[in-house]
């Protein structure tokens, strides 16, 4: 084993380490540990079977082999930003929503609040005309 293939393999193995540790202490959810995890296996079959990148390249008729892994890896980094793109836009629509519907409640409690303040004013309004009641002598 060359040095950098046994780097390869450590790096693949951290990577790996790193997200069951945080997939663990639920600093990670599943749905994108599951694509970390595949990716960090990919690696590690990758490092221990260096030739097997070698004869996928002459089957999808790729020249040199790290020209394969880099294409690969641009468009797995692709297909991340677009599924981010997206569960973005879904968290905004979610959050535009809570936020209208938030307002709603504030109004209506504001309205309620305006009625409970009408209500507990004082009705007798000789009192507040300086009149007074007539006494029982």
């Amino acid at each position: 084993m060359t040095l950098s293939v046994l780097a390869a393999f450590v790096l693949a193995l951290l990577i790996v380490v790193v997200v069951i540790d945080m997939l663990r202490r639920k600093k990670l959810r599943e749905k994108y540990a599951a694509l970390w995890l595949v990716v960090g296996l990919a690696t590690l079959v990758l490092a221990a079977f260096p030739q097997l990148l070698a004869i996928i390249a002459g089957m999808v008729g790729v020249q040199v082999p790290s020209n394969l892994l880099f294409a690969m890896s641009i468009l797995l980094a692709l297909g991340v930003c677009l599924h981010l793109s997206w569960e973005i836009s879904v968290v905004e629509d979610e959050t535009r929503t809570l936020a209208e519907e938030a307002a709603i409640l504030r109004a209506h409690i504001e309205r309620l609040e305006t009625r409970l303040d009408t209500m507990a004013a004082p009705t007798d309004y000789s009192r507040s005309e300086g009149l007074q009641e007539p006494s029982d002598q």
